[in-house]
């Protein structure tokens, strides 16, 4: 038998119902071990990226899909036969593979840039904000030494996840640097 970590393998794309790809994956993932198909199919992936919210006033952390609408499957080149692709196609929630009838995989470029993409968002911390911070916008501090403080943001550093926010003080203008899991959105 030959070294089963050098077969190579195609990466097919699954057009899901919006909404319903972490449903899909969890069924085909059973399914797949269900039926036998574990050593055909090497995963199913589901990109997703951390995205925190406001509600009643705490940071709620939650997983958004990278590509809504979309799940990844990994499959053993060559491998994808009649019965796995009825399989796939047939679940709950699937639309079509992409290609239709005659499953298109992606390229090499295709996939390392998404796979690359997905690394870059977890050595990052991958936490982005779901509604962005606008210069000009008012804000409240929710931590630190100026907790319930209002403030104007006056500059916003996406890549370091910080904020320049001017606060009032006694009746005088302090820029104050916080980051984002300091402060809130107003409103």
């Amino acid at each position: 038998m030959e070294a089963a970590n050098q077969t190579e393998t195609k990466w097919y794309v699954l057009r899901v119902v919006s909404g319903k790809e972490r449903k899909v994956k969890e069924y085909l993932d059973k399914e797949i071990s269900r039926s036998g198909w574990v050593e055909v199919v090497k995963q199913v992936f589901l990109p997703v990226e951390k995205v925190y919210k406001v509600q009643n006033g705490k940071k709620v952390m939650r997983e958004r899909n990278y590509y809504p609408g979309y799940v990844m499957i990994e499959i053993t080149d060559g491998k994808l036969s009649d019965d796995l692709r009825d399989l796939i196609k047939n679940t709950t929630n699937v639309i079509h593979f992409l290609g239709k009838d005659d499953p298109i995989a992606l390229r090499k470029a295709e996939v390392n840039k998404m796979l690359g993409k997905m690394d870059e968002m977890q050595e990052a911390g991958g936490v982005t904000m779901s509604e962005p911070f606008i210069v000009g916008e008012t804000i409240k501090i929710i931590e630190g030494p100026f907790n319930d403080f209002n403030g104007i943001i006056e500059e916003v550093n996406d890549e370091k996840k910080k904020l320049k926010v001017t606060v009032k003080i006694f009746g005088r203008s302090t820029p104050v640097e916080l980051n984002y899991m300091q402060v809130e959105k107003l409103g």
